[in-house]
């Protein structure tokens, strides 16, 4: 009990000693400063290298935990506290002060080899009455692995899930441990949104423009994994049913904003992260379009990037930031308010994007001080913001 004590008193003192360090810092370098990575001119106005903007309101920055391990996808539960994924295959529930973490077991064996692992996590609309949760995973099978999305019921003490079924499988199965997608959403009708990558190599690369696959998808189904009602290639030859859109390469962001419209942001090659206002049935261009390049240093089919037939980003970044969870806010800062937060990988920082109209008009770049790979944000229940990240910490940005 004193070591307990001890431990709570620490880490009340060490977010204290955040919350007083970090006051919203100049969010510098801009997008515009930085080289890219080639020549390509973007397709409208305001497509890439928006002007920066700044938070006037005066926020605070305090980390409420940093034993999370390796996290992946966080959501709230109905009382505040949070579910948080953790890609070993688990997951972890956070009381809403961060002091106090409880595991539940009773998941379905993960592949955590890589990018995979457990990873996203979502409430059933209905959860307060059937405490069923939905959570993406890389699972193994045979001599590889796939995304898979699995339902199951929570204990009432919150410490195993029973109940647990896979509804859905992203095949075909490969054996590569990159680009699982893998976010889930639910949308207002109770229907569930799952983004899958293509699986990252070359050979792979090439089913995201074919339709008789799940892989670099975007898919909607029900809460038994059918085809949800409506979906834009049902009954057509040649196109798997639960299809929504497609020519993905890695969308680990996908929210909906306020007036239902679902966006995806995903990871390109060197160059070329998007943020897409995802269209039933449209194609997204990967492979076939881009404005990254190979890593190598190579163009990408010869430097196409406009093609008839394929979408153009709403907006894209060009060097990386590598985007990862996404949400839009509603909180207690007005000037963000149905902004898009994004948290960034590589980039080291949480992403502000203002947009108007379908169009961004605006870009910061927060937290760079901290210099941390935001994995996942959250739009608090209580009006505040959060974020988890790759070192296993769990962030709170509120107005002061």
């Amino acid at each position: 009990m004193l070591k307990s004590y001890y431990l709570s008193a620490l880490f009340s003192l060490m977010a204290a000693l955040y919350s007083c360090q970090s006051k919203g810092k100049p969010s510098e370098p801009t997008a515009k400063e930085e080289k890219p990575n080639t020549d390509y001119k973007p397709a409208f106005a305001g497509q890439t290298r928006i002007t920066p903007v700044k938070t006037t309101t005066p926020y605070n920055v305090e980390i409420l935990n940093t034993s999370l391990g390796k996290p992946w996808g966080i959501i709230n539960l109905p009382d505040g506290s949070f579910l948080i994924t953790e890609k070993s295959g688990f997951m972890n529930i956070v009381s809403a002060d961060g002091k106090q973490i409880s595991k539940i077991d009773g998941f379905p064996k993960v592949d955590a080899k890589g990018q995979g692992g457990m990873l996203d996590v979502a409430l059933d609309p209905d959860f307060i009455t059937n405490n069923i949760i939905y959570f993406s995973f890389s699972e193994p099978y045979e001599n590889g692995n796939h995304t898979a999305v699995g339902k199951g019921k929570l204990s009432t003490d919150m410490k195993k899930i029973s109940d647990v079924k896979v509804i859905f499988r992203a095949t075909p199965t490969y054996d590569g441990d990159k680009h699982y997608g893998s976010r889930l959403e639910f949308d207002k009708n109770g229907n569930l949104f799952v983004s899958t990558g293509e699986r990252s190599d070359k050979q792979t690369r090439i089913y995201a423009q074919k339709t008789d696959n799940f892989l670099g998808k975007i898919l909607k189904i029900t809460k038994d994994g059918k085809p949800a009602e409506g979906n834009p290639f049902i009954g057509k030859s040649g196109y798997k049913p639960e299809i929504y859109a497609y020519g993905i390469r890695n969308p680990q962001g996908m929210a909906l904003d306020e007036k239902g419209q679902l966006w995806d942001i995903e990871m390109g090659p060197r160059g070329g992260d998007e943020i897409n206002l995802i269209m039933p049935g449209k194609n997204y261009g990967w492979g076939d379009v881009t404005y990254g390049i190979e890593y190598s240093g190579e163009k990408i089919n010869n430097g196409t990037t406009q093609k008839a037939g394929t979408e153009q980003p709403v907006y894209y970044w060009d060097p990386v930031v590598s985007p990862s969870g996404v949400t839009f806010y509603t909180g207690n800062i007005d000037e963000w308010k149905n902004n898009l937060f994004i948290g960034c990988l590589s980039g080291e920082h949480i992403n502000r994007i203002v947009i108007k109209d379908n169009k961004v008009v605006g870009e910061e770049r927060l937290l760079l001080d901290q210099k941390e790979r935001f994995r996942d944000v959250l739009n608090g229940m209580d009006g505040n913001l959060y974020g988890i990240t790759d070192s296993g910490k769990l962030y709170k940005i509120s107005k002061k």
